[in-house]
């Protein structure tokens, strides 16, 4: 069964730092374009950057532009977000999701979900 496993939230102070990662189970993560998505209660999922089975990187969101950075490790068959000078508004659950092919910001239009981690930012 194909499977991502998210895991690094934590709560933070404004201006921290945090690195999340997405672990696939039974696919290989440069065959498959793999996002992370975010929703805050009481908010839709929004599509926050993915990564391309070639390595083209894309950000969704414009205002994480310049502070969240989306990467790979093939050997660990991992995904990892990188999150610097987080903000109180960056509190969400942070979800990996994969679909075959190319990224899509469109939650629907993936098929594999992780189950989230959470992620507080406040002072």
């Amino acid at each position: 069964q194909l499977q991502v496993a998210e895991s690094g939230g934590d709560s933070v102070q404004p201006g921290g730092s945090l690195r999340l990662s997405c672990v696939a189970s039974e696919f290989r993560v440069d065959r498959y374009a793999i996002a992370w998505f975010r929703q805050a209660p009481g908010k839709e999922r929004e599509a926050v950057s993915c990564i391309t089975g070639i390595g083209t990187r894309i950000t969704f969101a414009d205002s994480v532009e310049g502070r969240f950075t989306i990467s790979r490790d093939k050997d660990k068959n991992t995904v990892y977000l990188q999150m610097n000078s987080l903000k109180p508004e960056d509190t969400s659950t942070y979800y990996c999701a994969a679909r075959y092919a190319y990224c899509r910001s469109r939650a629907g239009e993936y098929d594999i979900w992780g189950q989230g981690t959470q992620v507080a930012v406040s002072s």
